[in-house]
């Protein structure tokens, strides 16, 4: 019998609050390079370390329709086109994710093995990591419900632990029944755990046939399995994604795999894995991942360290400086710079909530903001104009669209323009600039091969991001959708 096909599953759905100032609802982790010396991002990663697999499939996305042009782009550039790309319009943990997965990739009668993998992992060693899950294919084939336990090295008590129903051993990687979930214990008791050699940490990482995995969600969570159907099978193409059904999939329960099922059923097996993994939960675990030099410092960006040790220092764009310290995270990006000790990073997450509960814009965006067309970024405003860099992809363009409360001055500084106003079309190039007055309808086109750049100066007395009315739009976007 041929071996089914294996479709990895990357859920990245994540927000990152725990890596602010780098990691934001608009730009999470995952979607950022933050592993070591590599230039690809956390997602680019999940996928690139499946290389070598026997009978690998495209992969399936399910993401936050936020994000599914940031998620389609990083997929382009490493040259993999998915099987699909589906949109959550909001988040419902775990086990809708792996639901609407399951029944999308068996939609056409076909039944893969599916490898649900969070797309913000760090995994140093690939090669032990394809070989564990190779191993998990036999468990899968035969209708076991596979999870990955990280052997531990620490008595964490940031995991969940999984007890097997016996040891490991201590040679090939061996598929164990799984006794029970353990939530985040105390000191003493994951003391005891590593102690045990039967507990390994919850990785979140899975492996099953689809029909063996829509089985167990059908008699022990149903309700989700009827919530995924109809928001599929109401589903919206769009371009190269599928929408979810709004309403369909709001009605589902908002509950992780582990919970709906994995906790309850009998087909749980788990398999170790001891692979350099690490969830990225904070800086300071990043810190503990990645490659330091002589001094223990990790330096990324334009960043000087002198007589300074055991330090994460991180530059986006202007010079970090550290003389003569100690433990510290140090993260500069646009517009705001952390600086912590290493021991107390993970508790950034505090700043976020309170950032978001005074309606600040730091606590969810940057001022580079990414749009389906390219993205553009906020130099300097006042109240009554602004400064924007706006950068169009090759090929790309704005919507057909007219302000109620600004005109815009475009000068272009790279590239060719085509802009549109009021029905007249006129190429822009370099050094050259031209005016949209308040009320007129207009459109930015890139008609060149490169990317086009050019300076915004917007004045008026309202300057916000829904002053927009749009007429046309080749992303499926409405006039009340407050982006450009």
């Amino acid at each position: 019998m041929a071996t089914p096909p294996l479709i990895p599953v990357i859920l990245c759905g994540g927000t990152g609050t725990r890596l602010w100032p780098l990691s934001r609802a608009s730009y999470p982790k995952q979607y950022w390079a933050l592993s070591g010396s590599s230039e690809e991002t956390l997602l680019q990663q999940t996928q690139q370390r499946l290389k070598g697999i026997e009978g690998l499939s495209a992969p399936l996305l399910i993401c936050n329709e936020e994000h599914r042009f940031i998620v389609a782009e990083q997929m382009r550039q490493i040259d993999v086109e998915p099987n699909a790309i589906l949109l959550e319009p909001m988040g419902r943990n775990t086990a809708p994710a792996v639901t609407v997965a399951a029944l999308q990739a068996t939609e056409r009668g076909e039944d893969p093995i599916l490898l649900v993998l969070a797309a913000d992992h760090v995994i140093r060693n690939a090669t032990q990591f394809r070989h564990v899950i190779e191993a998990g294919r036999i468990p899968a084939e035969a209708g076991r419900l596979v999870t990955f336990g990280i052997v531990p090295t620490a008595p964490e008590t940031g995991y969940g632990y999984i007890e097997a129903a016996e040891s490991f051993g201590n040679g090939e990687p061996k598929a164990v029944p799984i006794a029970r979930f353990v939530e985040k214990p105390d000191r003493i008791a994951a003391e005891q755990f590593l102690a045990n050699g039967c507990f390994t940490w919850n990785s979140g990482m899975f492996m099953f046939k689809a029909s063996a995995i829509l089985s167990e969600l059908e008699r022990l969570s149903p309700e989700v399995v009827s919530c995924c159907r109809a928001a599929l099978e109401q589903e919206v193409p769009d371009l190269d994604f599928l929408r979810l059904e709004r309403e369909a999939f709001a009605k589902c329960p908002n509950i992780a795999i582990d919970v709906a099922v994995m906790e309850q059923t009998e087909l749980g097996t788990v398999l170790p894995l001891d692979a350099g993994w690490s969830d990225v939960g904070s800086w300071s675990a990043l810190w503990d991942t990645t490659d330091r030099d002589l001094n223990g410092n990790v330096l990324r960006g334009h960043v000087i360290a002198e007589s300074s040790r055991n330090c994460y220092l991180r530059s986006e764009h202007r010079l970090v400086v550290g003389l003569g310290v100690e433990n510290l995270v140090v993260v500069e990006t646009d517009d705001a710079v952390l600086i912590a000790e290493r021991s107390k990073a993970q508790d950034v997450k505090t700043i976020v909530k309170q950032l978001e509960a005074d309606g600040s814009p730091e606590g969810k965006a940057h001022r580079k903001i990414y749009r389906p067309w390219g993205h553009y970024t906020s130099v300097v405003e006042d109240s009554r104009w602004q400064v924007k860099r706006i950068e169009v992809k090759p090929g790309a363009s704005l919507s057909l669209q007219m302000h109620h409360h600004r005109a815009e001055h475009w000068i272009v500084v790279k590239g060719t323009a085509l802009v549109e106003r009021d029905g007249a079309r006129q190429l822009v190039g370099e050094n050259q600039s031209t005016y949209i007055p308040l009320g007129c309808k207009h459109r930015l086109t890139n008609p060149g091969r490169m990317p086009m750049e050019l300076i915004e100066v917007q004045s008026g007395p309202y300057l916000g991001e829904d002053d927009i009315v749009r007429f046309e739009d080749r992303y499926g976007r409405s006039e009340k959708m407050i982006i450009n």
